[in-house]
């Protein structure tokens, strides 16, 4: 499996022929420097986690483009449909649905979700972590937005991750410290991926806290270079 990390939370999972994109903000990411042409190139699924601004993204309109099936809760896909998306597979916390050469799950996250449109505010749903598996491929586990809580333990038996995406940025998620925490707590991974951070001056700018709170753990960090896949 290869994955692309685009700043912030946005990834691109490569395998087995897929093409799955996750949390997709791209227009008004500061961070993002891709080409969206070349990120989203192939797409046949986009998994998003929660209904905030800065993980839908762009999700309508590379579905547009590409034609990819969004895969999130009830009440967000639901609103998307209303903004004109075509392809939505519902699903809502604990539940798996198989979309053919892998599937995904949704686990839950602590955190919130919703939109304000014209001063009023829209819950979507529930903020979510995603679960995906592939034959023959590492498990991941993107956290979404959240901070830690104790059913991780459980998130870990039920599912083993050995691949994981983990929110670093402090003041809307976890802080470095308290996610390297949940990293040593409850999970065996093989490889951590720090995001949401790096994007905006009032999160934590950079990994090195998480990388360091992290040494000597046995479990690899890569800090991506963004727009540049590398192999799980």
């Amino acid at each position: 499996m290869q994955i692309t990390w685009f700043g912030h939370s946005a990834f691109r999972l490569d395998f087995a022929g897929k093409a799955v994109l996750i949390d997709p903000f791209f227009t008004g990411n500061p961070a993002f420097t891709e080409d969206p042409k070349t990120a989203m190139a192939g797409v046949s699924h986009i998994l998003v986690t929660h209904g905030h601004g800065d993980h839908i993204g762009d999700t309508l309109a590379i579905a547009k483009e590409t034609g990819a099936t969004v895969v999130t809760n009830f009440d967000l896909g639901m609103w998307l449909v209303s903004q004109g998306l075509e392809r939505f597979e519902p699903m809502n916390t604990g539940g798996t649905v198989d979309l053919g050469g892998f599937s995904v799950s949704l686990v839950r996250a602590d955190h919130s979700a919703g939109l304000t449109e014209q001063g009023v505010n829209v819950p979507l749903g529930s903020p979510n972590g995603v679960i995906v598996k592939a034959p023959g491929e590492p498990t991941v586990y993107h956290m979404g937005d959240t901070d830690i809580f104790g059913d991780m333990a459980l998130i870990a038996e039920i599912h083993e991750p050995e691949v994981a995406m983990v929110p670093i940025g402090d003041r809307f998620t976890m802080s470095p410290l308290t996610a390297a925490l949940a990293v040593r707590r409850f999970f065996k991974l093989k490889c951590v991926i720090p995001c949401h951070y790096g994007s905006f001056p009032i999160i934590e700018p950079n990994a090195d806290k998480f990388v360091a709170a992290m040494h000597d753990q046995g479990t690899k960090v890569v800090v991506p270079t963004k727009n540049e896949a590398f192999t799980v």
